[in-house]
């Protein structure tokens, strides 16, 4: 079973185990390479999602290690994520089913919506962000989030995820769904570091008793330009977290992880680095 210990109780009841590996923006073959560190490492969350195009990758790995005996099923937490070519509620369930497909599993632990932002579907499931011919996304000519919901708590009752909730949700979209919904989102994954707190956000999920789970906990270590910019150094450079880093021990990533985990947020930090997933 999941590592109580390390996990925080879901709304549901269910436990989340707080630390797991971020698999966006890695290609197959790395992400292969990054699954067997983690579950090399003790990681029990693994997170993935259709719109990176690594499913079948991370479903590889998982069978290679459960049916050699490495890890069992019951003892991972995975997660993956409704593309938004696939939120017109009529393919929400064909949508996960490709995914379970993949991930070659009979279900995955918990299930987000990615994005409050249904694309145009052309009856091409590979092209996941279909564009205009300005270069712009194509947007879906509907957008219907509440019949998204219920036929995501539908793959609940089917036994396809054990939770379900959101990804990249604002408040007040996270309060219409709480105000229809037979089950309630127990996560909002959102990008949360030093640099962006989401104290506004953080409060309001409290409220509705949703936990946070973070991306980019580490400030966002692939947009040095654009934080540059901005006056802000990549988190793990900050002047500020090396010192603590020093006095503590510990390394800026740990410290970095460290300080969201305090304030009640699961993290699932990208690496390929098989040193650095140990080090967590």
């Amino acid at each position: 079973m999941v590592d109580t210990k390390n996990t925080v109780k879901l709304q549901n009841g269910k436990n989340m185990p707080i630390f797991g590996l971020g698999t966006s923006q890695v290609s197959k073959h790395e992400a292969r390479s990054a699954v067997r560190a983690a579950l090399d490492a003790g990681y029990q969350q693994i997170d993935t999602a259709y719109n990176y195009l690594n499913e079948d990758a991370i479903g590889e790995v998982l069978q290679e290690y459960i049916k050699g005996g490495k890890v069992k099923r019951e003892d991972l937490f995975i997660v993956t994520k409704l593309p938004m070519i696939h939120m017109d509620p009529k393919l929400v369930k064909r949508s996960i089913e490709m995914s379970l497909k993949n991930l070659q599993l009979q279900y995955v632990d918990l299930y987000l919506v990615h994005l409050p932002i249904p694309l145009a579907y052309d009856g091409n499931d590979e092209n996941v962000f279909p564009t205009e011919a300005s270069g712009a996304l194509k947007v879906a000519d509907k957008t219907d989030l509440i019949g998204t919901w219920k036929a995501v708590e539908e793959l609940v009752d089917l036994g396809l995820t054990k939770s379900i909730g959101v990804s990249n949700f604002s408040i007040s979209q996270l309060e219409r769904i709480c105000e229809i919904a037979k089950y309630k989102p127990v996560v909002n994954q959102v990008e949360c570091n030093i640099y962006l707190q989401q104290k506004e956000m953080f409060d309001a999920c409290k409220t509705l008793g949703i936990t946070i789970t973070a991306y980019a906990p580490l400030g966002s270590p692939g947009r040095n330009d654009l934080m540059k910019e901005q006056g802000e150094s990549e988190g793990l450079e900050d002047p500020v977290i090396q010192r603590i880093s020093h006095k503590y021990g510990k390394t800026p990533a740990q410290i970095l992880l460290r300080f969201l985990i305090q304030k009640g947020t699961t993290v699932i930090p990208k690496s390929v680095n098989p040193e650095r997933i140990r080090a967590r």
